[in-house]
């Protein structure tokens, strides 16, 4: 039997706003590598503010996270360095609107990790050439629809070559008929063995792309497992509820 390979290992993780308010509540989570985790809950239960806390954007009062073993908390004073290990792409696709795409994918592996242009360049063409976008390589975002700059962001975050990618409800500024292609575009990630967290409110998305399904509410973990068991025979009243919105 393979022994499972963690990438990320969160540890009685708790959070809270004002010194007073919890947001996320003793998590403990562990994320191997080649898997996919999808994060359901109801917003405002945690789980962008997890995302946050594994990229380094959000400081925590307690707990800790490993990436490959190595911690956030004791290494402050290189947490630039583990962050370039962790992709994230958001709701809101962050570009810079004076800078072309390929300029825009350029810009973090050149600056933050010093590699050459050329062969910067020759990557972000594969991934653009992956995604659809190639001949858009000199375009502005502008010019751009809402999925392709989305498309553009997630080229952006794996040119990083991270460890790990994290996704925060990527589809959720897109119009419906722009989000079809970007769902596809990390349903083929998750294929080729990407290890990936999404936060997302896509149903069927998260039953198809999932290895793994975790359920918070109020900044705790209240169920998970198999999206075959999540979906069709969840555990816990809460969880229940939560489906029934979404009419899974």
């Amino acid at each position: 039997m393979a022994v499972l390979e963690h990438v990320l290992e969160i540890t009685n993780l708790s959070k809270y706003y004002d010194g007073k308010s919890p947001i996320l509540k003793d998590l403990s989570l562990t994320i191997n590598k080649g898997e996919v985790v999808v994060i359901l809950g109801p917003s405002g239960c945690g789980k962008s503010t997890l995302l946050r806390c594994i990229n380094g954007l959000e400081e925590f009062q307690s707990g800790d996270i490993k990436l490959n073993k190595e911690s956030i908390i004791a290494n402050k004073k290189v947490l630039h360095k583990i962050r370039q290990k962790v992709g994230m792409v958001f709701q809101s696709y962050d570009l810079f609107p004076h800078m072309t795409v390929m300029d825009n994918i350029l810009l973090g592996p050149m600056k933050a990790q010093g590699r050459e242009k050329k062969e910067v360049i020759k990557q972000a063409e594969q991934l653009l050439e992956r995604v659809g976008l190639l001949e858009k390589r000199d375009a502005y975002p502008r010019q751009l629809s809402g999925g392709q700059k989305q498309r553009v962001a997630i080229v952006r975050s794996l040119c990083m070559n991270p460890e790990i990618m994290l996704f925060d409800e990527v589809t959720a500024a897109l119009d419906p008929e722009m989000v079809r292609e970007v769902l596809d575009v990390m349903l083929e990630l998750a294929k080729q063995g990407t290890t990936m967290a999404i936060v997302t409110h896509e149903m069927k998305f998260a039953s198809a792309v999932a290895d793994r399904i975790i359920f918070i509410d109020e900044g705790v973990i209240i169920e998970e497992g198999t999206p075959e068991e999540f979906f069709s025979s969840p555990k816990t009243e809460r969880a229940q509820r939560f489906l029934n919105i979404f009419n899974f």
